[in-house]
């Protein structure tokens, strides 16, 4: 099992020495460290000035969001990037929510699944650059025809020659059948939420990966024995994302935890963050949820945590940072010790 390091989206003010914390995840002989968006920070910025100060570690989004460019303006980007950081970028995507996709990128959310496929048919193709690129799909056109054209659109191929003719991606992905598209066809998988041993959640569609497939899930990571402290940061993220990150009737994170075997508790979390008692959410999940979904502890536990990752399916475990640089430092150091 390789690690990686998650360094998320910014809050409302960059995350501190992001940039050393990138070089010291290099040192440890890290695979991977990522970056992410919402609706405040870009993925791909931080993963440029890291590229300018690093030369081994993988770069990947953790997640861009589709609906945030077109597969051609996603493609420019990572073709950019990935000659910028000289063949490391590994591209993350997946599709958001109703309400940031809605309401923050003026989107229409419908058939997330049909955009998801069509996008990815695109970006390959682009990133290919075997031919101008041409595609009849019912949510993406190229050369666009459809209503306000001018039907002067044009089969274009990239001016810029990719530094690799595949750049993996990897799929942000909760749904059965979204999952079922991640190992079809796209590189990897980005699970969110799911414990090491719930992911026969899936059935038979993780039962025959193909070679080289890759599953990174992030965890939370600290050594505070204390449990009331070590495990409040993984609680918080769990009464936000299954109680508040998606409305009532579409929350993709609420079903997870439902599929996982938590459905009285997603909905309490639910109803409690909803109705603006966030405090009581955080508190109502359990110890023994928040201790499955990340590694803290003693150092026994700890290493009771890492091998049961270890005997799940992920083949990377994204360790999350916290708001203390030196605190990060020391869990990324600790954790290599421990693998």
């Amino acid at each position: 099992m390789k690690l990686g390091l998650n360094l998320g989206y910014w809050g409302a003010k960059p995350i501190d020495r992001f940039i050393e914390l990138a070089q010291h995840a290099e040192r440890l002989g890290f695979d991977i460290v990522c970056a992410a968006e919402a609706y405040g920070s870009d993925a791909f910025t931080p993963l440029a000035a890291i590229a300018a100060r690093t030369s081994r570690i993988r770069l990947g989004t953790a997640i861009m969001q589709i609906s945030a460019r077109t597969p051609a303006a996603a493609a420019m980007t990572a073709i950019t990037l990935d000659h910028i950081s000289n063949g490391r970028l590994c591209l993350g995507v997946g599709v958001s929510g109703p309400q940031v996709v809605e309401g923050w990128y003026g989107r229409p959310f419908k058939k997330p699944l049909e955009r998801t496929r069509e996008w990815l048919a695109i970006f390959r193709k682009i990133v290919a650059r075997e031919a101008p690129v041409t595609f009849e799909g019912t949510q993406y056109q190229l050369p666009y025809a459809g209503e306000g054209s001018t039907g002067q659109g044009k089969s274009l191929m990239s001016i810029t020659h990719p530094l690799r003719k595949n750049i993996p991606v990897f799929l942000g992905a909760e749904g059965p059948k979204n999952v079922e598209l991640a190992v079809d066809k796209f590189d990897g998988w980005f699970p969110f939420m799911l414990p090491p041993d719930r992911f026969d959640i899936y059935g038979n569609t993780l039962s025959q990966l193909k070679p080289g497939f890759e599953i990174l899930q992030t965890v939370a990571f600290s050594t505070e024995t204390d449990p009331a402290i070590a495990l409040l940061p993984i609680k918080k993220m769990l009464a936000l994302y299954v109680g508040g990150m998606g409305s009532k009737d579409e929350n993709f994170h609420k079903r997870v935890i439902e599929r996982a075997g938590y459905v009285e508790l997603a909905q309490r979390l639910q109803e409690l963050w909803l109705s603006g008692r966030q405090q009581e959410a955080v508190m109502a999940v359990p110890d023994e949820l928040a201790d499955t979904l990340s590694v803290t502890g003693s150092a026994e536990n700890i290493r009771r945590r890492l091998a049961a990752w270890k005997a799940s399916t992920v083949t990377t475990l994204m360790i999350g940072i916290t708001d203390n640089f030196d605190k990060t430092v020391a869990n990324m150091e600790t954790v290599v010790a421990q693998v």
